[in-house]
């Protein structure tokens, strides 16, 4: 999401239309017919049910996305970030455990793979709280103008469950990239076939209400503003940017073994988190904060930290 801190002249609806274009539509079925022999026969080949499945759990991540910036309105985005990415990455992680491999829960490495998602959940609610201090204040105004605090945390919570739709849709979607291997796709390309479908229900899901934001407030319009056609590029750069992490980690779960699933996505929900503070602090959002709002940021990146080296360590062979 960094570009779009470039992109100021727009408005919201205007970059995520051409972000949601690129990330959900255009980037993942081109590496998909460029990466994979006969696409059509691999997916004719698939179960009705693996392809319900997929749709089911990307219309859920679609609305996930839409209800994120919902409860970030509602509730600020310290407090909101924290409730939906921290319900996500537990949610997400542990469903597949418990759908796949219940009997690990009992087990040292599923015990040690939980504790792992329960620092996961702490980091980042100390890294939220470091941005609940740092813009003290704000929050409540945000809320007051939002209306109930309550129908925020409803809203919240729904995002957070939605959202790990994604993780769920590789774990329920594997058939597809199975067929795709045993088709002659090398393994790291399988997955392309298995994103290409999961970000229809999401490019939909974004797209039509950026449409209607364009619309309702006639921000359409920006698009013709010569000085930012370079807006384009960036919007651009962000689905790629974005597809290019999501290429990376259907290969890497399917190394990590029985568990990988719920260990890459804990993993990789916990370096967005990391990523998306480092970012922040170069580029000047906690300038002239307060030490204590520091010293919460910098004990959650430990804690956040010392739960993907858990996890390695609960999953290494």
């Amino acid at each position: 999401m960094l570009p779009m801190k470039f992109t100021r002249q727009w408005a919201w609806e205007n970059t995520w239309l051409v972000f949601s274009c690129a990330a959900y539509f255009v980037w993942p079925w081109t590496l998909a017919l460029l990466t994979l022999p006969h696409l059509g026969a691999l997916y004719k080949s698939t179960s009705n049910r693996s392809l319900i499945l997929i749709a089911l759990f990307g219309y859920g991540w679609g609305l996930g996305a839409l209800t994120f910036g919902l409860g970030i309105e509602m509730l600020g985005l310290a407090l909101g970030f924290a409730l939906i990415i921290g319900l996500a990455a537990v949610a997400g992680s542990f469903i597949p455990i418990v759908v796949f491999s219940p009997q690990k829960l009992s087990q040292p490495q599923g015990l040690l793979t939980v504790s792992a998602l329960v620092l996961v959940l702490i980091g980042i609610i100390l890294c939220s709280w470091a941005g609940n201090l740092r813009d003290s204040g704000r929050n409540a105004e945000r809320a007051a103008r939002s209306g109930s605090y309550a129908l925020g945390l409803l809203v919240c919570i729904a995002s957070g469950i939605l959202s790990s739709c994604a993780n769920l849709s590789f774990a329920f979607g594997g058939e597809v990239v199975q067929h795709a291997i045993a088709q002659g796709a090398p393994e790291s390309m399988a997955g392309n076939s298995l994103l290409a479908l999961i970000t229809v229900p999401l490019f939909l899901c974004n797209a039509s209400y950026c449409v209607r934001l364009l619309r309702k407030r006639g921000t359409a319009r920006l698009f013709l503003r010569s000085n930012t056609r370079h807006y384009w590029l960036l919007s651009g750069l962000m689905g790629a940017l974005w597809i290019a992490g999501f290429v990376c980690y259907t290969p890497g779960i399917r190394r990590l073994g029985s568990l990988g699933t719920s260990v890459g996505w804990s993993v990789m929900m916990t370096t967005m988190v990391l990523t998306a503070n480092v970012w922040g602090l170069l580029t000047g959002e906690w300038k002239g904060t307060s030490p204590r709002s520091l010293q919460y940021l910098i004990t959650g990146v430990v804690v956040l930290l010392l739960a993907i080296c858990l996890v390695g360590y609960a999953n290494h062979e």
